[in-house]
């Protein structure tokens, strides 16, 4: 009966392991895709701009930097997240 109490109370904590990385992985890719959104915005927005001579090419190239820095930082923080979360999922 132990046993069985101890295997029930893993599966609990693995089956919630997997709906925090499942709860993540949703909301990482709203983000990214919402980072990808302003990202086809600005660019299309900048080359407007540039074009039309309102906005010289160093400032456009700042902001997009600024995106992709913002991108990497996302994609970074969720790698480490489930990288976390399928460690503990081996300790346990």
């Amino acid at each position: 009966m132990k046993n069985q109490n101890k295997i029930a109370k893993q599966n609990q904590q693995s089956n919630s392991i997997h709906q925090e990385k499942l709860q993540q992985a949703r909301a990482i890719f709203n983000l990214k895709f919402n980072l990808l959104k302003l990202s086809i915005i600005t660019t299309f927005a900048s080359v407007l701009l540039i074009y039309s001579g309102h906005l010289p090419a160093e400032k456009v190239e700042a902001a997009q930097g600024i995106i992709n820095r913002i991108v990497l930082l996302t994609f970074k923080v969720s790698k480490d997240t489930n990288e976390k979360l399928d460690d503990e999922n081996k300790d346990e």
